[in-house]
């Protein structure tokens, strides 16, 4: 009997509460020219497309852990390489990532360029609604 009892405590030790990810409107990027050494943010909403030198980055979707869990922002980026004609016009787009970046550990999936990087560093989430104690 007490085996069983401890066995119980032990399953229900390890039960824990877990809240939904934060969908988010909007994914921000951070991006980094290896050949000027220029870094700039960016902010590109759910659904739209950034346009970064000959990239296209189209920001799918993007989440973020609740407040009482660990830290960590993940964004879904499909993102295609306009390659030049030789003539100095674009020719086809190939594209070079299409999968979940992670804000904290950007190097676990990332963008394999020789021009440029491209990291997710936020997503854009709605203010939590506080509830009102003065009624």
């Amino acid at each position: 009997m007490r085996l069983i009892a401890a066995t119980v405590l032990v399953l229900m030790s390890g039960v824990s509460a877990h809240a939904a990810n934060i969908s988010g409107s909007a994914v921000i990027l951070r991006a980094l020219d290896k050949v000027t050494a220029t870094t700039e943010d960016y902010t590109v909403k759910v659904g739209d497309t950034l346009t970064y030198g000959s990239l296209s980055i189209d920001a799918v979707h993007c989440e973020k852990r609740p407040p009482e869990d660990l830290p960590e922002t993940f964004a879904f980026l499909k993102i295609r390489d306009a390659k030049l004609d030789g003539t100095g016009g674009r020719a086809e787009e190939a594209t070079v990532f299409s999968g979940w970046m992670f804000a904290s550990r950007p190097a676990l999936s990332a963008l394999d360029h020789g021009v440029y990087d491209i990291w997710v560093i936020g997503c854009k989430t709605p203010k939590p609604v506080l509830p009102d104690f003065t009624q």
